[in-house]
């Protein structure tokens, strides 16, 4: 056994030598660029090492955190738009569950200014960004940017460029980089280096996704009251008006065919009017997720009959007088009579869409369009080339005003994820998992309860019966409303992961009852709270260590983050194995410290950094500083054995997702202290 324990500890020694070093994996270059007289750019340039990547200016909430340039207000200069970014790599991050933009080995952002007289003068601002790699990730970093802007230099000349200095606050320097004219530094690239400035390569998965939830409510728009009758008295126009059955399938195509038009046309327009990046952007903000909070409640209550929302008449009649003249430009102006005619019924589904592939960014817009507009003009076309078909339609009745209703109950259920988004953005806490979930039961059980036809709204028929179709629906409607029941009370519900709050962002931290299973109902000790699998965990250095002298216990500090990929990896795969779960619950006293925990220090803590030279404003950078002059890395996760003391009982171990090694690792630290 001795043998072993030697082997396990020589192997740890030797995996954790080569780790344990303070990571520096980007280098800013920063460069000004004449662009005419009054006009400039500021060139944000980072070379990134092999296996690191830095993170994009728009993550979304719940994520990790983004890149962010902000800039000193300056009477000589003001900004014009938005710090533009390169394409990056957008993927499904499957820890996040969310879709990432990052950047790898090299990128550039620029940011516009116009100057407002001919002084030469200087722009301050700060860079916070973040880097990961496949086996760790570093706490936020923040930089010192200086720009100088010199308005005599000439348009032409190799000496428009200032000579910035940026300040490097990571690792044990404080480095100073001079920089070489902006032009020169590009021009030693790779010829292979993508310096091209555009929006975000949409990821295949999710453009399929928009296409195929537009197609399927294009479908559902058929069946709604105001598109499905319309289908036969369309068709029997086309038919009749005709001079053979060959001239009404080739109207009946072109009338598809604009109809389709009709609608890319809109989802063009909203992406030019917003741009292909800014929508992806907006997802991300507060006032966006409230407002098509309030635009779906309006959508929903339309759908569920408490008003119409009507284009004016006057439109719909000069739209309809149009469709009276032949040929082509007639066809046209029926296909948009019908998108005017539906709107009431279509609107608030077209509107969700777009609301949804804005939260996309990109060309979603566009995708969600086609989807949806290819399924509306697919049964008049068809049924125009087999007027037979119609006489399988069935008739018109209340059961239209049914699917109406059904989707004003999922517009409903969407809204609350918009309102969801902006809560957790804020961290207001009004909307936790508890009552987020709360809300949707009550809505998909209402929702159950019309369908079995207990509740009647304004424009239904009476119902005599229900029909196979209803209650299998209804069915599948109970099902869904039960399975969400469990979630109250902490089950993870992967059904749905991608819309409710996540479930540390909960009022039951203890699970059922506010008791933790197998265990007694014993209180927290002071500054102490439930983490990962309800372990009892201290979020501040001082209070665990006071604690594990008084249970005399050893300490495992865990260096973490709350954006840190590896850090949930460890958390779900290894922490949750019994063994180690056992280890982690019992035998020591747990202290996580968040290294990118954005609330401020109070005043009398905020001391000079010894790293930076700048003060700690964050609880974050506390630990950060803690964790770099006494373990010297940067890296997280990093997990260290002490005493109660806080001496190393073990060489600190990272990332490393075999359970067996963190198993003996554990035991390998606890078996080394001593009361």
């Amino acid at each position: 056994m001795s043998r072993k324990i030697f082997f396990i500890t020589f192997f740890l020694l030797v995996s954790i030598a080569s780790k344990a070093q303070v990571y520096s994996p980007v280098k800013w270059k920063m460069g000004v660029a004449k662009i005419s007289d009054s006009e400039y750019e500021l060139r944000m340039n980072a070379k990134i090492q092999d296996t690191w990547h830095l993170y994009s200016q728009s993550v979304p909430d719940g994520g990790p955190l983004p890149t962010h340039f902000t800039f000193a207000k300056n009477a000589n200069y003001k900004l014009i738009g938005e710090v533009v970014e390169q394409a990056g790599k957008l993927i499904d991050d499957p820890v996040f569950k969310l879709q990432i933009k990052f950047f790898e080995k090299e990128t550039t952002f620029r940011q516009r200014i116009k100057i407002s007289g001919n002084k030469t003068f200087e722009i301050k601002g700060e860079l916070e960004f973040m880097v990961c790699n496949d086996q760790s990730c570093l706490p936020p970093t923040y930089e010192d940017l200086l720009f100088k802007v010199n308005p005599t230099t000439d348009l032409n000349s190799k000496k428009e460029l200032a000579k910035p200095q940026i300040k490097h606050h990571s690792g044990d320097l404080a480095l100073v980089d001079v920089v070489e004219n902006f032009d020169t530094f590009q021009k030693k690239k790779s010829t292979k280096s993508n310096v091209i400035i555009s929006a975000p390569r949409e990821n295949p998965r999710s453009l399929w996704s928009i296409f195929l939830l537009s197609l399927l409510s294009g479908f559902a728009a058929l069946l709604t009251p105001c598109v499905f009758p319309m289908i036969p008295m369309t068709v029997s126009f086309f038919t009749k008006q005709s001079k053979n059955k060959t001239e009404g399938i080739r109207k009946a195509i072109l009338y598809g065919i604009s109809i389709i038009a009709i609608y890319i046309f809109l989802g063009a327009v909203v992406t030019w009017a917003f741009g292909a990046d800014s929508l992806n952007a907006l997802s991300t903000s507060v006032w966006f997720n409230v407002l098509f909070f309030i635009l779906l409640l309006i959508f929903a209550l339309s759908f569920l009959g408490a008003f119409e929302i009507l284009l004016p008449n006057s439109l719909a009649n000069k739209v309809d007088n149009q469709a009276d003249r032949g040929g082509t430009i007639g066809i046209l102006f029926m296909a948009l009579a019908l998108a005017i005619v539906s709107f009431s019924c279509t609107g608030p589904i077209v509107g969700t869409l777009l609301v949804e592939a804005a939260s996309r960014g990109g060309i979603a817009p566009f995708v969600g369009m086609f989807g949806f507009s290819l399924a509306l003009a697919l049964p008049f076309t068809l049924f125009a080339a087999f007027p037979g078909w119609l006489n399988s339609l069935p008739k018109s009745g209340g059961w239209l005003n049914t699917v109406k209703v059904v989707l004003g109950f999922l517009e409903l259920a969407l809204a609350f994820k918009f309102l969801s988004n902006a809560d957790l953005v804020l961290q207001l806490h009004w909307l936790e998992r508890e009552v987020f979930l709360s809300i949707w039961i009550g809505i998909f059980a209402s929702l159950v309860l019309y369908l079995f036809g207990k509740i009647q709204l304004p424009h239904d028929s009476p119902l005599s019966h229900i029909s196979v179709g209803r209650l299998t629906l209804a069915i599948v409607v109970l099902s869904f409303t039960i399975y969400l029941i469990p979630g109250i009370w902490g089950a993870p519900l992967k059904m749905i992961s991608g819309f409710s709050p996540p479930l540390n962002y909960s009022e039951l931290q203890k699970g059922l009852g506010g008791v933790v299973s197998n265990e007694t109902n014993t209180a927290l000790p002071e500054g102490a709270e439930y983490g990962p699998h309800n372990i009892i965990a201290f979020t501040d250095y001082d209070k665990g260590m006071q604690y594990a002298k008084k249970v005399g216990k050893p300490v495992m500090i865990d260096f973490t983050g709350h954006a840190c990929v590896n850090c949930r990896k460890m958390e779900d795969n290894v922490w949750s194995d019994s063994k180690v779960l056992e280890i982690l619950k019992n035998k020591i006293v747990l202290i996580s410290l968040y290294v990118d925990d954005k609330r401020e220090l109070l005043v009398n803590e905020q001391v000079i950094s010894k790293l930076t030279g700048k003060k700690i404003k964050y609880i974050g950078q506390k630990w950060s500083e803690f964790q770099t002059l006494t373990y010297k890395t940067n890296a997280q996760p990093l997990y260290v054995m002490v005493d109660n003391n806080g001496k190393k009982l073990i060489e600190p171990t990272a990332y490393n997702p075999d359970v067996e090694y963190y198993f003996n690792w554990l035991n390998i630290g606890i078996s080394k202290f001593k009361l």
